[in-house]
């Protein structure tokens, strides 16, 4: 690639390093804003779990608006409307202001992802070249969650809201360099949107009236907008938003299940009518007939799996080392950093074993991986050294690198590039909803377990709790290694036809939930781990 390529992939990989880092920073300083601000243990979590609405919520939406409305339109405005809303919360003074700031802030990320990661598949030339551009983007988002631990213990330090205010300066350097850098694109049809019919059919001179085609004549062309699913929209973003609550809502186990019950239910109903609404409307948001190309949906299955466990496990280890060994916020990000090894492994490693072996092998070998890196984990005791635990992380960082940027090829094996947009905000939807799974079932089991009297007094019993939330992660992966073992991608070769979105950045959400879990709704923890020391 030549330098303005580097500059661009260098300008989107900072975008998804933007979105680790600012979540995971968040995640560490959450202790110290409780505090400053005296807020109550709900408000504190609602704000971590606002962003996990506004991100889950409006992924799926996102991704199609990149490519319907454009993608450097999407990216420009969202990552604008991200730096405004951060900053804003760093100027808060009140509960709300920071709730507000971070649900707005999540729904920009949920534009904003999908148009970058789009943004690469169109912008890289199909092959070697795109599945390196997609890999290093992958490592960008695992490194960012990482180091942003670790950053976040430090700038904490210094004052809360430079959480805040770090990610205003890193996206301002940014939104200047992408305006100048990312291409205007010109206009493009829309794709025949029947369900039945296939992508990439549409003929510029055969386009129906509904398809946005360019008008010959005047001089303009037609309103890309035009025949906008607003129905499909609305009742899909109202559906996620409701799945996600309720999906956060399972880590209280059966404390207010009516409420969770309810939301799934609504979310449920809502799905129904949105599916209904796709199949009529001539011009849908979502066309179905995607779901049936290639391997997209047990892909995106098997990255929603994969994630879950990640984080899954990721915040167990966080409970056990913050309650039971007593380490600080500071001194578990740093022993964390090592999981994000992937950031190295697969921009390098990765692309050599796909290239020989194939991309369904390669992430079979990951999920493989995973399940011996968290079976290893299974019989933790209560003084294990680091050195005893390094395995398993090495480990667990090594399958995410296998795992992720194959499973992100398969999910967009054969889509057209004109819905590169959908298939990426797909992913996105998948993997968010997958990390907040992972984190409200462990959550669950951990309670469940440790809901004994002597739980919340006796380290036997609490050790005895992490185990059991610990078959989790196990159980995850070993349903994702199934899974993957009938075939998640048919190509034994690496693919030289459709265009592979890039990785969504599942670190966001699980940081998120990771600290939106209240203390009080794990039965014998004295704190989350996101809160340590705020009381």
């Amino acid at each position: 690639m030549g330098t303005r390529a580097w500059a661009l992939l260098l300008v989107l990989c900072g975008t998804i390093f933007l979105e680790g880092i600012d979540v995971a920073m968040l995640a560490v300083a959450i202790p110290s804003i409780r505090s400053d601000l005296d807020l109550p243990t709900d408000t504190a979590a609602w704000v971590m779990s606002a962003y996990v609405l506004g991100y889950a919520g409006f992924t799926l939406l996102g991704g199609r608006a990149a490519d319907l409305l454009g993608r450097r339109r999407m990216f420009l405005t969202w990552l604008t409307v991200f730096l405004a809303f951060s900053g804003l919360g760093g100027f808060a003074t009140e509960g709300w202001t920071l709730i507000v700031a971070r649900f707005v802030t999540g729904v920009s990320a949920a534009f904003m992802t999908p148009a970058a990661l789009s943004l690469i598949t169109t912008s890289y030339e199909e092959g070697e070249q795109r599945n390196k551009a997609l890999l290093v983007f992958a490592g960008t988002a695992a490194g960012g969650f990482s180091l942003g631990l670790v950053i976040g213990g430090l700038l904490t330090q210094l004052g809360w809201r430079w959480v805040f205010f770090a990610p205003v300066l890193l996206a301002g350097a940014l939104l200047v360099a992408a305006t100048r850098l990312i291409p205007h694109q010109p206009h493009q049809p829309r794709p025949a949107e029947s369900e039945n019919a296939e992508p990439g059919n549409a003929e510029p001179g055969n386009a129906e009236p509904g398809n946005a085609e360019p008008e010959k004549g005047p001089g303009r062309p037609r309103r890309r907008t035009e025949g906008f699913d607003i129905l499909g929209a609305a009742t899909a973003a109202a559906a996620m938003l409701l799945a996600a609550y309720a999906v956060i809502r399972l880590e209280h186990g059966l404390d207010g299940w009516r409420l969770t019950a309810g939301a799934a239910l609504a979310a449920t109903t809502l799905l129904v009518v949105f599916v209904a609404v796709e199949r009529r409307t001539p011009t849908p948001l979502v066309r179905l007939g995607i779901l049936r190309t290639g391997s997209v949906v047990r892909a995106d299955l098997g990255a929603l799996l994969f994630v879950g466990a990640f984080f899954g496990f990721q915040f167990v280890l966080t409970l056990y080392l913050q309650e039971l060994r007593g380490w600080s916020s500071l001194q578990t990000a740093i022993a964390l950093v090592v999981l994000g090894c992937d950031a190295i492994l697969a921009p390098t490693l990765t692309p050599r074993l796909v290239t020989r072996f194939g991309h369904a092998k390669v992430i079979l070998g990951g999920f493989v991986l995973a399940v011996v890196a968290y079976g290893l984990f299974l019989p933790v005791g209560m003084d294990w050294s680091y050195a005893a635990m390094f395995p398993t992380l090495i480990i667990a960082g090594t399958a995410f690198a296998l795992a992720y940027g194959p499973l992100t090829i398969a999910a967009t094996d054969g889509v057209a590039e004109s819905e590169q947009g959908l298939a990426s905000g797909l992913l996105h939807t998948f993997t968010q909803f997958g990390s907040a799974i992972g984190i409200s079932a462990v959550t669950a089991v951990y309670g469940l377990a440790s809901s004994g009297a002597s739980a919340g007094s006796d380290p036997d019993a609490t050790l005895s709790a992490f185990r059991a939330a610990l078959i989790v992660p196990v159980a995850m992966v070993t349903l994702g290694a199934l899974l993957s073992s009938f075939g998640i991608g048919s190509r034994t070769k690496p693919p030289t036809a459709g265009a592979p979105a890039a990785p969504a950045a599942p670190t966001t959400a699980a940081a998120t939930v990771i600290a939106a879990t209240p203390a009080d709704a794990i039965p014998g923890a004295s704190a989350n781990p996101a809160r340590q020391g705020s009381s």
